[in-house]
């Protein structure tokens, strides 16, 4: 296969990002030579040399390039100030309209995708002060939006092992009854996928206790930012979770680690690298159509995190050892 060829953005952002984003480089550097990193400002970082958490340049890169991969964004140096980073990871979400976020668990005999609604919901409703101090936001969503994701986990469930999970909290919330209906319509056009519906709360409970027992799942903003971290702690913490954020093909897909930007391990060289590592690999894989090479990343971080773990799953290794034994493993 021709080596994959490009440009990627690369948003470093706060904290622990850009330590994250120069393990990434270096592994593109060896793996897909073909393809340029760019660097831009984001976040916390955009703030503070420009004023906004998505410069205008930044969002215009974004667009232009193949894939944008981020880093992280936030720190409590901007808490309470008149802008926040995290407008920016908002924002550039719903200016490249990636609507699906796709957050997978592998650990042991479990292998699970979470398919998470991204532009809709409570972080996109209205929201406010009323005159009496109450304080609301509004949960929203269109039919359309629903639709659309729930047919890109239906295809991803059909290319795995076909089944289905819609998770919602129908017996409740009426957007969820909605929700619950639109995808329950859908399932004619997938004979071959297996459909069933569960609400958010027994959800949790199961991906604690049964996590083995679910394949993909399909749930709206809030319930897949709460669940796939439930995800993610029980497949060995945010520190190896990687996350790929879809749109419809026209534009780039935006990948990033689950984790945050870490403050308190900033520029100490342990944060670990192996969630932005499955990043790349998810870019490879979704962005440049590598599926090979994007398996032989993630298999040669599976092995790294078996072998030189860092102190966030006991070990004591450094950020860069782990991308060493990655690197050593793919050359």
């Amino acid at each position: 296969m021709t080596p994959p060829t490009g440009i990627v953005a690369a948003l470093p952002g706060d904290g622990v990002g850009p330590e994250v984003v120069a393990e990434a480089e270096r592994l593109l550097a060896q793996v897909a030579p073909g393809i340029r990193v760019e660097r831009h400002l984001f976040g916390g970082a955009g703030i503070d040399a420009a004023g906004d958490p998505l410069p205008a340049e930044t969002l215009a890169a974004a667009r232009a390039a193949d894939a944008v991969l981020l880093g992280a964004v936030g720190g409590p140096k901007w808490d309470g100030g008149a802008r926040r980073p995290e407008e920016g990871l908002i924002g550039l979400r719903s200016e490249l309209n990636v609507y699906a976020n796709l957050r997978p668990a592998r650990y042991g005999n479990v292998d699970l995708l979470i398919v998470r609604e991204l532009l809709g919901g409570l972080y996109y409703g209205a929201s406010g002060v009323r005159d009496d101090g109450t304080v609301f936001d509004t949960l929203e969503y269109r039919p359309d939006q629903v639709e659309r994701v729930a047919r890109r986990a239906f295809e991803l469930a059909r290319g795995r092992s076909g089944r289905l999970v819609s998770v919602d909290k129908a017996n409740v919330i009426s957007t969820s009854r909605m929700w619950r209906r639109v995808v329950g319509g859908l399932a004619a056009d997938y004979p071959d996928v297996e459909l069933t519906h569960a609400l958010a709360d027994s959800t949790a409970m199961r991906l604690v206790t049964h996590a083995e027992t679910f394949d993909v799942l399909v749930m709206e903003n809030t319930f897949g930012d709460i669940l796939s971290d439930v995800a993610a702690g029980v497949a060995g913490g945010l520190g190896i979770a990687a996350s790929a954020s879809l749109g419809d093909g026209s534009g780039p897909g935006v990948y990033e680690p689950v984790h945050g930007s870490a403050p308190d391990i900033a520029g100490k060289g342990i944060a670990n690298p192996a969630a932005m590592l499955r990043s790349v690999a998810m870019m490879l894989r979704h962005s440049f159509d590598d599926g090979a090479l994007a398996d032989a990343v993630d298999e040669a971080v599976d092995a790294a995190l078996a072998a030189v773990p860092t102190p966030d799953l006991g070990g004591t290794h450094t950020t860069t050892q782990v991308t060493d034994h990655v690197l050593a493993a793919l050359a």
